[in-house]
């Protein structure tokens, strides 16, 4: 069996299966492509953000 053949036969034949397989392949990806952008963007910026320098501009609450 080709791959053509198997994919028709596992998700395009009937299309409920195909839709269902389409929306959650984006969900993962939107997921998978925010988290890789984020973790991107805090490495990129690290020690300049709010996140990183609060420490120095908040004082805790001594309890």
């Amino acid at each position: 069996m080709s791959f053509s053949t198997t994919f028709y036969n596992t998700f395009a034949k009937r299309n409920s299966v195909y839709v269902t397989s389409i929306f959650t392949a984006a969900f993962a990806f939107g997921i998978g492509f925010d988290t890789a952008i984020t973790t991107f963007w805090d490495r990129w910026n690290a020690g300049k953000q709010w996140k990183d320098i609060r420490h120095k501009y908040i004082q805790q609450d001594e309890e």
